[in-house]
């Protein structure tokens, strides 16, 4: 059979026109029992259900029959069941489904019968109607606004003719009906302000059911309200609907709602419910982090940002508020507070191993020159109850050593009036409500970190009841008595007892100078200390004492100095707390409520002194080296810095993330705008971000196809299918690139690969076709074209070491009259040149002996590169005449073998006619020999896979 014949035989049913109109020959049983497609067979009982051609029972049976043998979930073999009647049903069933459907007719009437009845639907539409939008007088549904009596009664005018309409004169008909209208209702007002609607309803006489239908109707309305921007509206309707039934949808409503009215505080907690009624919820986090970016919380913003987009990568609102969000906290510097706000005191202490002194960071904001000194009273609790008050704890800053806190508290104990001496402190009934020297009581914040140990008694004290603490924790160089005196003054001052704090603070002072010891390092610590009662207390003359006497215990210590001039700003005296200031900066330059407290005064002292300002002010100290802080600088430690490179790895990451995500998203762009040099370099940088993407190397492919070149998309392709063995994608372009570059045999063999995984792909049918085509014409060609006169060219073999002139081994050569093959190649190439060296002169021994020499598992990998219809008709040969007879096991493992080469399938459908003759007669000699390895079903298996 020649190649036409079997490519016409082949392409039968394959190149049929699914478009046009179905042949009347078509209609036939043999060509239905031979047809293959689907598709066509689909068409065709289409065609003859319809009757155009004729009714035809039989033909249409066998031809759904045939059909349903090639794709048994055709759609045309579905057949529509009739409507169910009462003559296709029993008697018992019909009557039980009339029976159905009357008990629910009657259930349907009772139930709105019932709703009807109901007074709490009455009363939203009588009593609750909130006002049509923009007005503040409802108007009833059943209410008009002119009494019956009063409405003019219509009568009946007759048509008028052309004439009369012509003179018919409009606006005085239109005064005269006005004007007979009576006008009981009082003038709209427009509504400037919130509207009056009850934002809850009584809904406790309701099942749950109808509270679910009201609650959505509230919601519904709400909805309509937003749509229009009607923001308060809609805040007061889905108040309405969450009084009913509180829901997720409503929650998140009201709360992107708050949002746009800017109601920070409303949002968050709305937002909040809704966490806690579904956790992990998309909406509500995304609205959380909107909410504290616009409150100025970042850090909390970019958390809930990163949650949205682990779960949604995509979400381009998400990664917008992001990427703000951390421009923000790049560029934010604290902006410099403005006067007329109270100071904020943020301490903490803690035990020094070496000496016992503890240390501290103060934190201040401003305060108001023109507040009487003492400042405010506040009744706030502290937030959480940490290490003296701190709801928080951050790394500490440089030259400190202690942890560095941010917290929002207030006094808890009870507040006591200011004076000199402990026994002014007392806790009784009239200092609560008692001011002295005309101050009210200071409502600044403190905390102090007491110095606590591992062993002791456990005691609670301070009222936590969950917490103790160890009273009895050595405090440097104090007795007994005085370290249980200073931990107990410590937890007090925690617990926001500052006046019974001073007091053991005091006791703690009067009982080191009784004892008569030697540690200035712990005198100044309870100085320190008890003059943060003082200042927690608004006394802040007596702050200025103690802080002055710790001072001449140890100069320059950061906590006294930054409490003085804490104090003197308090009491406006602005040049001494400057330079206590300043002098703090010089100990300590990364305290940043010093550098904020220096740039407030200075303000205030260029207004009151001018530009010579400067002059007036007092002497500033020049703090030594020794004292500097900042210059005593440790490196970080070795979790610090892994938790910075992990931190770091983890942005550069998510940056990386998104880069790529939009340089891909540019270069799918410019591909549909067929700008294929710009996509080619975006999916090139996208390539440097992932090199193991694959899709990335297909998309670049495409445009190396769109810009023809070959050679670059197929060595994308092989990237691409290195990562991903079955991508079909990257089959079907690397064979677009072996069209490209003429390579007609691996085209081929690709898009055969392309339609093995997915025989419904049209592009690479009529690829395959056109490309078979192209094939058999260059091999065509190649056959017509002169052979070129080949040399002879002695091939001879070395074993081991020794050397041997060229045809001198006639053992491992096989010789013709001048020819000389190598019967021991060594790679594909040195086959090849031997296997051509036999065929030329139509030396079917040489080839045997060759074929024998070599291994069956190495004969496709040999012959990967000389096969074609000539080579597999020359192998045959030789198999047949000669090494079948020496040895038939060998010649059935080379064939079972051979048909496993690359582009096998492709030469096979290219042999002509008597090719094939030698390879059925082979295996007609095969088939008759008797071996222990295989037996004639095993041949016959195998010549399946050849003919």
């Amino acid at each position: 059979m020649s190649a036409d014949a079997v490519f016409s035989r082949q392409n039968q049913f394959t190149a049929i026109d699914h478009s046009g109109k179905v042949p009347v020959e078509h209609l036939d049983y043999d060509y239905i029992e031979k047809c293959r497609d689907v598709k066509y067979l689909e068409k065709i009982l289409r065609v003859l259900r319809s009757g155009d051609e004729g009714i035809y029972p039989h033909l249409i049976k066998f031809c759904e029959s045939h059909l349903e043998k090639l794709d048994p979930r055709s759609r045309a073999l579905r057949k529509e069941n009739p409507v169910a009647t009462a003559a296709s049903l029993s008697k018992d069933e019909w009557s039980r489904i009339v029976d159905e459907l009357k008990a629910w007719q009657e259930e349907t009437k009772k139930t709105e019968i019932s709703l009807q009845q109901q007074s709490m639907f009455d009363d939203p539409v009588k009593e609750n109607m909130p006002p049509i939008r923009g007005s503040n007088c409802p108007v009833p549904l059943r209410q008009t606004s002119v009494p019956k009596e009063k409405r003019n009664s219509s009568t009946h005018i007759l048509p008028r003719d052309y004439r009369e309409w012509d003179k018919f004169d409009v606006e005085k008909e239109c005064e005269r009906i006005d004007g007979n209208v009576v006008k009981n209702d009082p003038p709209a007002i427009i509504n400037t302000r919130y509207p009056k609607i009850k934002t809850a309803v009584d809904a406790s006489l309701l099942t749950h059911q109808e509270k679910l239908l009201l609650a959505n109707r509230e919601k519904d309305k709400g909805n309509e309200a937003f749509r229009a921007s009607d923001y308060e509206e809609a805040v007061a309707y889905y108040s309405r609907s969450l009084s009913i039934v509180p829901t997720v949808a409503a929650y998140n409503n009201r709360a992107q709602t708050e949002i746009n009215l800017k109601h920070w505080h409303n949002a968050m907690r709305d937002c909040q419910w809704v966490l806690t009624l579904e956790p992990g919820n998309m909406k509500a986090l995304l609205r959380r982090a909107t909410v504290n970016y616009h409150m100025g919380n970042c850090q909390m913003a970019a958390d809930d940002l990163r949650m949205v987009l682990q779960e949604q990568p995509r979400n381009a609102a998400a990664t917008q508020l992001l990427s703000e969000t951390e421009k923000k906290m790049k560029e934010w510097q604290p902006e410099q507070q403005r006067k007329g706000k109270k100071i904020f005191i943020k301490e903490v202490e803690e035990e020094d191993d070496s000496d016992g002194e503890t240390k501290a960071e103060l934190t201040a904001c401003p305060v108001e020159p023109s507040q009487p000194v003492g400042g405010e009273e506040s009744s706030a609790a502290p937030a959480e109850r940490g290490d003296m008050g701190n709801a928080q704890k951050k790394p500490y800053g440089r030259g400190d050593g202690g942890p560095h806190s941010e917290f929002n508290n207030s006094h808890h104990g009870h507040w006591r009036s200011k004076g000199g001496n402990s026994d002014k402190y007392k806790v009784t009934q009239e200092s609560k409500e008692k001011v002295t020297n005309g101050t009210s009581k200071r409502g600044s914040t403190a905390s102090v970190q007491a110095d606590q140990g591992s062993s002791g008694k456990e005691t609670s004290v301070g009222g936590n009841a969950g917490e103790t603490v160890n009273l009895d924790a050595p405090c440097g160089a104090l007795p007994p008595p005085l370290s249980r005196l200073k931990n107990e003054g410590n937890l007090l001052f925690k617990n926001g007892q500052f006046a019974d704090a001073l007091e053991k603070y005091s006791l703690a002072i009067q009982g080191y100078k009784d004892s008569g010891i030697d540690s200035p390092e712990d005198l100044c610590i309870l100085y320190s200390n008890r003059a943060a009662c003082y200042l927690k207390d608004g006394n802040s003359q007596d702050c200025i004492q103690d802080c002055t006497k710790a001072l001449e215990l140890q100069p320059f210590s950061l906590k006294p100095l930054l409490r003085r001039a804490m104090a003197y700003e308090s009491l406006e005296r602005y040049r001494k707390a400057y330079v206590d200031y300043k002098t703090v900066l010089q100990i300590d330059i990364s305290v940043q409520a010093a550098h904020d407290s220096v740039n407030r005064i200075t303000r205030l002292l260029i207004e009151q002194d001018g530009t010579e300002w400067r002059e007036k002010l007092p002497d500033i100290p020049l703090v030594p080296l020794s004292a500097q802080q900042h210059r005593r600088e440790e490196p970080p430690s070795a979790e610090v810095l892994q938790a910075r490179a992990e931190k770091a790895a983890r942005d550069a990451e998510r940056k990386a993330e998104v880069r790529f995500t939009g340089l891909k998203q540019e270069g799918n762009d410019f591909v549909k705008k067929g700008q294929f040099e710009d996509a080619l370099g975006k999916y090139t940088e996208c390539l440097k971000i992932k090199p193991e993407e694959c899709a990335i190397y297909t998309n670049r492919a495409l445009c190396y196809l769109k810009m023809e070149r070959f050679t670059e998309a197929k060595q994308d392709c092989d990237a691409a299918l290195k990562l991903e063995p079955t991508n079909k994608k990257a089959f079907y372009r690397r064979a677009m690139a072996n069209k490209g570059l003429k390579d007609y045999l691996a085209c081929s063999s690709d898009l055969q690969e392309v339609l093995q995984q997915d025989p419904n792909v049209q592009e690479a049918e009529k690829e395959l076709e056109e490309v078979t085509v192209l094939l058999r014409q260059s091999l065509a060609n190649t056959n017509t074209s002169p052979a070129k006169a080949r040399k002879t060219v002695p091939i001879t073999e070395v074993e081991g070491d020794e050397e041997t002139t060229a045809g001198s081994n006639s053992e491992s050569s096989c010789r013709g009259e001048d020819i000389t093959i190598n019967l021991k190649p060594t790679n594909a190439y040195e086959f090849g040149q031997s296997l051509n060296v036999a065929r030329c002169s139509g030396n079917t021994a040489a080839c045997a002996d060759l074929l024998a020499s070599t291994t069956p598992e190495m004969l496709p990998q040999l012959l990967s590169t000389q096969l074609d219809g000539h080579t597999i008709s020359f192998i045959m040969q030789a198999l047949d005449s000669h090494l079948l007879e020496k040895d038939p096991n060998l010649v059935y493992r080379h064939l079972d073998h051979l048909h496993t080469a690359d582009r096998f399938s492709v030469v096979l459908m290219l042999l002509e006619k008597d090719e094939r003759r030698y390879m059925t007669q082979l295996f007609e000699h095969l088939s008759v020999v008797e071996s222990a390895e295989f037996t004639k079903n095993d041949v016959q298996n195998l010549a399946n896979k050849y003919i």
